[in-house]
């Protein structure tokens, strides 16, 4: 497994900065980049983890703090953190944070990665719909779909982990995003894990987790990035 170091950063955004947690490989290689977005619970322990799993894979990852500082652990709260963001300027932050990652000397010159979960993910998608410049491939963990007239922005591969008892996404909203998605030539995979619940990947709240399919939407979202981010 790959040797990794991780820090908070500030990278630059028009004119302010912005926080960000950053996991890397140490083996003085270039790797792809990869911007990790959060659920509505912040920057918690679990979206840091899940950039070191990345980093350990090969990937140079950044997870920008769209609650600069902020986080919650009660979902009334989270919530409230979400109902708050700008979500304009969260995807101007998400393009900012592959900006940097594009800057740096270990970063692969090829296009960046993004990927989210939940409120992350449909902000994954947008911004890989409003900044095709920047970024290679795209992975939604349930997250929101685009609207048609979003969708047809989309020049991205795009790779979609949905739950069938998804109170949040529900299914037909799903289908009918694919369904767009071919219409407009996106190249794209949804994969919806039968028996699992809206953030089955999320570890850190074992009462949802669900570990087989966490599993397979893993190496999917690894396989994803290495064929897009690396082997394009």
């Amino acid at each position: 497994m790959t040797a990794i170091k991780t820090r908070m950063i500030d990278f630059s955004i028009n004119d302010h900065t912005a926080p960000g947690y950053l996991a890397q490989p140490v083996d003085g290689q270039a790797h792809p980049g990869v911007v990790v977005i959060q659920e509505w619970w912040g920057l918690v322990l679990h979206i840091k983890d899940v950039s070191e799993r990345f980093a350990r894979e090969g990937f140079v990852a950044l997870a920008p703090d769209l609650y600069h500082g902020q986080a919650a652990d009660e979902p009334d709260e989270a919530r409230k953190l979400a109902m708050a963001l700008d979500a304009n300027r969260a995807v101007q932050e998400i393009a900012a944070a592959a900006r940097y990652l594009k800057k740096m000397e270990n970063v692969a010159l090829q296009k960046v990665g993004v990927v989210g979960w939940c409120m992350g993910g449909g902000l994954s998608l947008s911004t890989a719909a409003h900044h095709a410049d920047l970024i290679g491939a795209a992975v939604v963990f349930y997250g929101r779909p685009l609207t048609a007239s979003d969708t047809v922005k989309l020049k991205v591969p795009v790779l979609g982990l949905y739950a069938d008892h998804d109170q949040s996404i529900p299914l037909e909203a799903v289908r009918a995003f694919e369904a767009e998605m071919k219409k407009q030539n996106v190249p794209h995979e949804v994969h919806i894990y039968p028996g699992t619940s809206h953030a089955f990947f999320n570890d850190a709240r074992p009462q949802i987790y669900q570990a087989e399919a966490a599993e397979d939407a893993w190496q999917k979202t690894l396989a994803w990035f290495r064929k897009y981010l690396v082997d394009s």
